[in-house]
């Protein structure tokens, strides 16, 4: 092993607007006091109850990935279990997301306010 993953950082148009979407997405902490980052305007993190962290940096000319369409890509996508799709697809479009594709072989893909695509899926 060389190293490990200290955080996940996504770009985005609205630093804190897009931690306060996936807080409410899979809970935490937003702006956790953290030595390691500075938070600010152009500068949030997410603290997740399993440890993971999320940061997210303001970028002025972002361009929002366009799934599937390779000319804008996805950049990354989030993998999410759920008991229940349908309650979590009301639940995330609710919070702002946009569903992108409602695959048959059972799971859904969705854009966050940002545009990044992250797929829920039975768990």
């Amino acid at each position: 092993m060389i190293g490990k993953l200290q955080c996940v950082v996504l770009d985005c148009p609205d630093a804190l607007e897009l931690a306060r979407f996936y807080h409410s997405l899979l809970g935490g902490v937003v702006d956790q006091p953290d030595p390691r980052w500075a938070v600010s305007q152009d500068f949030s993190t997410l603290h997740t109850g399993s440890g993971l962290v999320f940061a997210f940096q303001r970028v002025k000319d972002f361009r929002a990935p366009q799934w599937p369409d390779s000319a804008h890509p996805q950049q990354f996508h989030l993998d999410l279990d759920v008991p229940d799709l349908d309650q979590a697809q009301e639940q995330v479009i609710g919070l702002g997301a946009t569903l992108l594709h409602d695959d048959p072989r059972g799971w859904k893909i969705f854009g966050d306010p940002a545009g990044h695509p992250f797929c829920l899926l039975k768990g």
